[in-house]
């Protein structure tokens, strides 16, 4: 299993940039793979190995690290803000994947329905189908 501190020094110098990015309706810079972490397996290159999440056990984690879990919220709480975007205008190609392999990993480990309510929202309630056969016959929370 991975050191969850990877994600905190990653985010540390541009953790005010995401943010500021996603609630003006527009990412711009790269830091998508360590805010809305995905599954490792899902990734190919060097930057979504390192960033990935082993499996349910480690995503846990990062929901209940201290600063994580709460940037992780706070970040999909601004993209529900946006008004009238769907998440390719937000994200593009292919991080609004990324972001639909996110959401619906942390729906598995986290009771917070923002997660849900963002794959409503902007996947019209479909999760990812290979997030989710990845997460089949794991342990959650």
């Amino acid at each position: 299993m991975g050191d969850l501190r990877r994600f905190v020094e990653a985010q540390a110098p541009v953790y005010a940039t995401a943010l500021a990015e996603l609630k003006a309706g527009h990412k711009q810079s790269h830091w998508m793979w360590f805010v809305f972490p995905q599954l490792k397996a899902l990734g190919r290159s060097s930057m979504a190995q390192f960033y990935g999440l082993h499996d349910l056990i480690e995503a846990h984690s990062y929901w209940s690290h201290p600063v994580l879990g709460p940037r992780l919220k706070e970040c999909v709480l601004a993209v529900l803000e946006v008004p009238s975007k769907t998440a390719h205008e937000i994200f593009g190609s292919p991080d609004d994947l990324k972001f639909c392999s996110c959401l619906t990993l942390f729906e598995q480990v986290s009771p917070d329905e923002c997660f849900g309510v963002a794959l409503e929202r902007f996947y019209g309630g479909r999760r990812d189908e290979k997030t989710m056969a990845l997460s089949e016959d794991r342990p959650t929370r």
